[in-house]
């Protein structure tokens, strides 16, 4: 693993140990709709390094409207959406054993089978992942999972909410988990050291091109879109961790 994302996994380790201290620090609590229960739920996670958090939304903020927003509306002038989505879908299968070791590692086998079943079938007949034949053809639907919900699943909290430049809304937890999924990814094992960081950037740009408007309507309808993404970050993955 290169030297940058072994320091980045030591930031993690550390900030691991400070989230047992971050226990005694109050937590920000609100209500936040979930709209598919119909009804208010109260979601709670410290946050204690406010400051540097707000800091990082705003540089988050202008880089999604002054560069990444632009840069995804004119890639999705130049590339059809059904170029688009398949390059999305040669994505999600390349990142395949993530989702197989930690539904495996949660004792969801069945789910870790289907995975790997997944991975097969869209790799040879959808070729390379361009098509999901192992859903539409038999009905094989996915299973995301991730380090963060495999932590979670045995226990460990959120810890305190981080927000990363670049990477976005986080937790102690989440910012490990992302760490160790970095081993499970195959694009990062590929060489020279700069090709992995232009598959991700072109990756997220792909994506943000498939979800232009997403953001601003959740800006637009908050009161305080810190808050909100901070509330929705953590519903989210509080969701993902108890299915």
């Amino acid at each position: 693993m290169k030297p940058v994302r072994l320091a980045g996994l030591a930031i993690a380790l550390f900030l691991m140990t400070v989230s047992l201290a971050s226990a005694a620090v109050p937590s920000e609590e609100s209500d936040f709709y979930n709209e598919e229960d119909g009804y208010a739920q109260s979601v709670t996670i410290p946050d204690p390094i406010e400051p540097w958090n707000k800091a990082m939304y705003q540089f988050n903020d202008k880089l999604y409207f002054w560069v990444l927003k632009p840069v995804a509306q004119g890639y999705s002038f130049l590339i059809p959406e059904p170029g688009r989505v398949a390059v999305y879908h040669i994505y999600d299968n390349i990142e395949a054993p993530i989702r197989i070791i930690n539904n495996f590692l949660q004792l969801k086998i069945k789910q870790s089978g289907i995975e790997l079943g997944r991975f097969l079938i869209n790799t040879t007949m959808g070729i390379a992942g361009i098509w999901d034949p192992a859903k539409d053809c038999y009905g094989l639907k996915p299973y995301p999972e991730d380090l963060g919900q495999t932590l979670g699943y045995y226990g460990l909290g959120n810890g305190f909410y981080i927000v990363w430049p670049f990477l976005g809304p986080s937790s102690v937890r989440d910012t490990f988990g992302y760490g160790g999924d970095l081993f499970l990814n195959p694009v990062n094992y590929i060489k020279p050291v700069y090709v992995p960081y232009a598959i991700e950037a072109h990756g997220t740009v792909n994506k943000t091109s498939l979800h232009i408007g997403d953001y601003e309507a959740l800006k637009q309808a908050a009161l305080d879109p810190y808050v909100a993404l901070r509330d929705a970050y953590t519903q989210n993955r509080n969701k993902e961790v108890n299915e």
